[in-house]
């Protein structure tokens, strides 16, 4: 009997959530009529034959459509519009993949990685194929693992996983294999994965085509992943790669280690490691003299990207000593008992190897500092029982504070080392290393590049001279002798972002306080305040002072306090952080201090940063005036540690912005926190003047409009209303014809009609005898 299918027409669909994930959208009626639930596989004929899985469409979409990303039309072989026939397809796990791709993104992620990065998606051979794990439809037994995907290869390969693309040279079966952790993933001539990693079933909940799920396998070898990719010993010529160096490959294939020369702004924290371990394998008979001993636990932290897994591997690499490197999440996404048996099975290789060094990436995952389950009992007690035998075990995080506190004991992993954020200096230098091969243009000025990089580790860096690399082979096809030139570095740099700043509230500003009409005072007093602290830190030192902590931003709304934090971050390059005050705020216990503490320490990781508290009076009311229960309260608390608290906060500054100042706690507003208080005044006549023009700049005004005398006539209007002035004068010479060429005084009258002042003339008078008051 055949299969039912459909012939529909398959139009592009641009959302993020579905982008190269291999997601079709169909019509419920669509998937009723062919038996389909959300998840299931489909064979997809156009041009080509390809798969996917299926997912209810919005009740905007016809029962005719299918809506599919750009990757997949690709597959297809078709454009936007065209036909295609869908087909139900049974759930057949894959036996095996072997995928080809970039050689710097070959060389980083390992097979057991690149098999997370693929879990529940369906491929077809000869397709192409994205690292995005398959997030749209995740069962609950899988989302740790996507999880874990998603977080280890942006500390792999920083930015550039988001939009790399492999192509699938051979598939078992040939089309719609659902990859499961059974599948035998590996790359093309290169290293595979072993079976499977403790059984698990389907992704998404999918069914097998007799109704089990796959056949429970073997253990799979310990994953080869070092955290800290991007650590590229140095980068290729203008098509891009900067190969990293990564040891312990599934099956055995460890590639080179790099040395500690090609690990820039590591050499102090190498020469600690080195140290201790030379002291601990070579020396025992120095310290049986002395009458003691030493611990090789070590605890190594910094941020994701940093080259923290890379720089173990160049110690161990020096000192002779085998590496036998454990992924932590891979572990713990795994049973109880199967994750106990790979532990013990690593373990016993280190024993068994002689002087060897367990390396364990992202510990956080098996030794978690809260809802610590069994598994970290049973990995605590054999991290002691190997520091006592004389192994070294050392444990990469990038956030100690979620590492459970007895595993930093005496007796574990007492050796504390800490990778920091590179400063421009540092930056300088590793842009040095990964360009060494790369022939670079005349006009390329790596101080200037580091300069606009704050927050970048060196896997972004790596991953910002591959993408320099691309633009420049994209502009010199033909070129003998192609060079990556200073434009390719600007062009790389809108779209490389920093790891550090993975999942916040990112503001790239456009504009600079230049751009900023009036507000003279304002904007000196925001550039020593701010600025300063940002880009001359050097200086403060030099004099022997700390900087301005924090700044607070009061004025009636709408009178360009946001506008001006923007401007800032577009005159300091320096990385933002912006949330609202209320955005902080939850009603469980514990989660407004724990998100207070979160965004400080995003802000310390991407340092020089920006953090920008809009409504910050939401955010810190007086304290004892709440009836929430005493939450505000405690953030408060937090607040006021973070900014004035023991760990010192170094390259950040923070602005908060509010409408009443009066209701901000005045222990936020003392020195060494929000210590400068600015008063942003409604524009005058001159400043709505220079409001205006720089809202017009864009716009082809008539020789008739007067904005110098417009501004003067326009008492009680915000910046905000200006601009809203200029925008209805454009909208009124549209209505008037869509052909208009310019914006004609006339125009500029019918919108004054439309937009009328904001300013409440009580509220103003208020917060102008406010800040007099401040000021004597």
């Amino acid at each position: 009997m055949a299969e039912p299918h459909l012939t529909l027409t398959a139009l592009l669909r641009p959302a993020a959530l579905d982008a190269r994930r291999g997601v079709v959208r169909l019509h419920p009626e669509v998937l009723t009529a062919l038996a389909l639930r959300p998840g299931d596989p489909v064979r997809l004929a156009g041009r080509r034959v390809t798969s996917g899985i299926v997912a209810p469409a919005g009740p905007e979409a016809g029962p005719t459509l299918l809506h599919a990303d750009d990757l997949l039309l690709g597959n297809l072989g078709v454009r936007s519009g065209s036909q295609v026939t869908v087909t139900p397809l049974p759930v057949t796990p894959a036996r095996r993949l072997r995928l080809t791709g970039p050689v710097e993104i070959v060389a980083a992620v390992s097979p057991e990685m690149l098999r997370l990065a693929l879990l529940g998606k369906v491929v077809t051979a000869e397709d192409d194929v994205s690292l995005l794990p398959q997030d749209v439809l995740p069962d609950a037994s899988v989302r740790a693992l996507v999880e874990a995907a998603r977080r280890s290869l942006s500390n792999t390969v920083g930015y550039a996983w988001t939009s790399t693309l492999l192509t699938v040279t051979a598939a078992e079966p040939e089309v719609g294999a659902l990859v499961t952790m059974e599948t035998e993933v590996g790359w093309e001539h290169g290293p595979v994965t072993h079976g499977s990693a403790g059984g698990a079933e389907p992704a998404n909940g999918m069914r097998t085509a007799d109704g089990t799920g796959p056949a429970g396998g073997t253990a799979t070898a310990v994953a080869g992943r070092a955290n800290g990719a991007g650590t590229a010993n140095r980068a290729g010529a203008a098509g891009g790669a900067g190969t990293a160096n990564r040891a312990g490959a599934a099956g055995g294939v460890a590639e080179p280690a790099p040395s500690v020369d090609e690990l820039p702004g590591l050499r102090a924290q190498a020469e600690q490691l080195t140290e201790l371990l030379d002291l601990g394998f070579h020396h025992r008979e120095v310290l049986d003299r002395l009458g003691t001993g030493v611990s090789l636990g070590v605890l190594l932290s910094g941020p994701a990207g940093s080259g923290k897994a890379a720089l173990v591997r160049a110690v161990a690499a020096a000192l002779g000593l085998r590496v036998h490197p454990v992924w932590a999440p891979e572990l713990a996404a795994l049973s109880n008992d199967a994750a106990a048996r790979r532990l013990r099975e690593a373990a016993a290789a280190v024993r068994a190897d002689g002087p060897a060094v367990l390396l364990v990436s992202d510990v956080e995952a098996l030794a978690p500092a809260t809802e610590a389950g069994p598994l970290a009992t049973v990995f605590g007690q054999l991290v002691g029982e190997l520091v006592r035998s004389g192994a070294a075990v050392v444990c990469t995080t990038g956030r100690p504070e979620e590492v459970q506190p007895a595993l930093t004991g005496p007796d574990l992993l007492p050796v504390r080392i800490t990778v920091p954020l590179p400063d421009a200096a540092l930056r300088r230098e590793q842009l040095t290393v990964l360009t060494r091969q790369v022939p670079l243009a005349e006009d390329v000025r790596l101080d200037e590049v580091a300069g606009r990089t704050p927050g970048f580790v060196l896997a972004d860096l790596a991953a910002l001279v591959r993408e320099a690399g691309v633009r420049a082979a994209l502009r010199q096809r033909s070129a003998e002798t192609p060079t990556v030139a200073m434009a390719d570095f600007s062009a790389a740099l809108e779209v490389v972002r920093p790891t550090t700043m993975a999942g916040s509230s990112l503001e790239l500003a456009a504009v600079t306080l230049d751009d900023v009409g009036g507000l003279g005072e304002v904007k000196e007093s925001l550039t020593e305040s701010v600025l300063w602290p940002l880009t001359y830190p050097d200086t403060f030192a030099r004099l022997g002072v700390q900087p301005p902590r924090g700044v607070l931003l009061y004025g009636p709304p709408g009178c360009g306090k946001t506008y001006l934090v923007t401007a800032l971050a577009g005159s300091g390059r320096a990385n933002v952080l912006s949330v609202k005050g209320a955005e902080l705020l939850s009603k469980w216990v514990g989660e407004s201090e724990r998100a207070v503490r979160e965004l400080f320490r995003r802000a310390r990781e991407a340092a020089p940063t920006l953090v920008f508290l809009d409504e910050v009076d939401a955010l810190a009311p007086v304290r004892g005036q709440a009836s929430d229960g005493g939450t505000t309260d405690r953030v408060v608390a937090a607040l006021l540690t973070e900014l004035d608290g023991v760990e010192t906060l170094r390259n950040v500054v923070v602005v908060g912005a509010t409408n009443r100042p009066d209701l901000v706690d005045p222990a936020l507003l003392r020195p060494g926190r929000l210590e400068r208080l600015v008063y942003v005044p409604p524009p005058d006549g001159p400043a709505r003047a220079e409001i205006l023009r720089a809202a017009a700049r864009n716009v082809p005004l008539a020789e008739d409009v007067d904005l110098g005398g417009l501004g003067e006539e326009l008492d009680g209007f915000s910046a905000a209303d200006c601009a809203a002035l200029v925008r209805e004068a454009a909208l009124a010479a549209m209505r008037e014809s869509l052909t208009a060429a310019t914006v004609t005084a006339a125009h500029v009258v019918a919108a004054r009609r439309r937009v009328r002042p904001s300013l409440d003339p009580g509220q103003v008078a208020w917060l102008a005898a406010y800040a007099e008051k401040r000021a004597g």
